[in-house]
């Protein structure tokens, strides 16, 4: 089992400090001011990430989904026409799309692309942001939805007319009249309860946030378990953001530098805000950070593992932080559980993903773990 590196593109913005992501003191309706240092989502800067991350060696990006970024679909196709090799890991919601056209909208990316999909389904917590697609069903009967919806989206993909009769959806005769070759990978996360069966029984790969080691190995032995149990074997991966330097010094002090211009204020506005979650991981995150401390020594909840970044927003809030051997060794630790996929990222993204792709993956590759060629 090799490693497979990807990167992230910021869709919502980018910039060398935290503060863009906690821009929205009330949840994005009333923008707070100009923030300083913070580079618009055009699709030039995106084209220089994309070119950069086909450049240094990344497989696939990350394209986020949500009100507050560009829409995930639109803007990797307009990438995709300045890439040759490089995949798109394309996020979505369930609830914001009908299963068959779904279906459809994936065959005609694999074609207009030459098979360089790959799709994130993002089932949502934030009951607010559900709401403003108009999706209203709570946490658990959203994760019964994604479960029907993937069985849909796989069922029109066999090429013939499929039925199916479920509480969310009801198709007669769904067809996708030319199915993607080939047919995408499903990455899929959730630490609920109720996104464990969907992950065992749809995920070809499932992706947990950057938790401490012991932590994501209790996660992969569930959901190797309820995948074993449906005779199934599903793969595994972390969504996680790197600090690596030519020294572990640098390293840190850049991670100071992150929360230079973040206040007590401000975390505990940004965590009361994150704290109306009804995502079981995002509820997660705050035990990692104490709930708010700025304490460096604090916010290091394991070898090289940065909780920093979690203080301001939401989604993945760890980083591994240290040389570039360092940030390898916590890769390999991570290999070594059974993680494959790495889906990184670093502020700003354009630079972090030279330092990546220039430091540490030449470590990655003197120790065998990147796939041949």
């Amino acid at each position: 089992m090799t490693v497979h590196l990807h990167w992230f593109l910021p869709t919502g913005g980018d910039g060398r400090t935290l503060v863009d992501r906690h821009a929205y003191a009330d949840g994005g309706i009333t923008r707070n001011g100009r923030v300083s240092g913070v580079r618009a989502p055009d699709v030039d800067y995106l084209v220089q990430i994309a070119k950069a991350a086909e450049r240094l060696g990344f497989e696939a990006v990350l394209t986020p989904t949500g009100t507050w970024c560009e829409d995930a679909w639109l803007t990797t196709m307009a990438l995709a026409q300045h890439t040759e090799r490089l995949r798109f890991l394309v996020a979505f919601r369930p609830g914001a799309v009908s299963p068959v056209l779904a279906a459809q909208m994936a065959a005609t990316y694999q074609r207009i692309t030459r098979g360089r999909l790959l799709l994130n389904v993002v089932t949502g917590g934030d009951a607010a942001e559900q709401r403003r697609f108009g999706d209203h069903l709570d946490h658990d009967r959203r994760y019964a939805r994604t479960a029907e919806f993937l069985s849909v989206v796989r069922g029109v993909w066999g090429g013939r007319p499929f039925d199916f009769e479920g509480e969310h959806f009801r198709i007669h005769g769904g067809l996708t009249a030319l199915p993607p070759d080939p047919l995408p990978e499903v990455f899929f996360g959730g630490s609920s309860e109720a996104a464990g069966p969907v992950a065992a029984e749809h995920a070809d790969v499932y992706l947990t946030w950057g938790e401490p080691p012991w932590q994501v190995k209790e996660k992969i032995d569930w959901i190797r378990g309820l995948a074993e149990e449906r005779g199934r074997t599903v793969r595994f991966g972390i969504r996680i953001h790197t600090i690596a330097r030519d020294s572990a010094r640098e390293a840190w002090a850049t991670a100071d530098r992150l929360l230079s211009d973040v206040g007590p204020g401000t975390v505990a506005a940004a965590q009361e805000a994150l704290g109306r979650t009804e995502s079981v991981g995002q509820r997660r995150m705050p035990a990692l950070h104490r709930g708010g401390s700025l304490d460096r020594n604090e916010l290091e909840i394991a070898p090289n593992l940065w909780a920093g970044v979690g203080l301001v927003r939401g989604g993945a809030g760890t980083a591994l932080v240290g040389s570039h051997a360092d940030v390898a060794d916590r890769i390999e630790e991570y290999h070594d559980l059974g993680v494959e996929h790495f889906v990184l990222s670093g502020y700003p993204h354009l630079e972090e993903a030279y330092r990546f792709g220039e430091g540490v993956r030449p470590e990655l590759a003197a120790r065998g773990l990147l796939p041949a060629g």
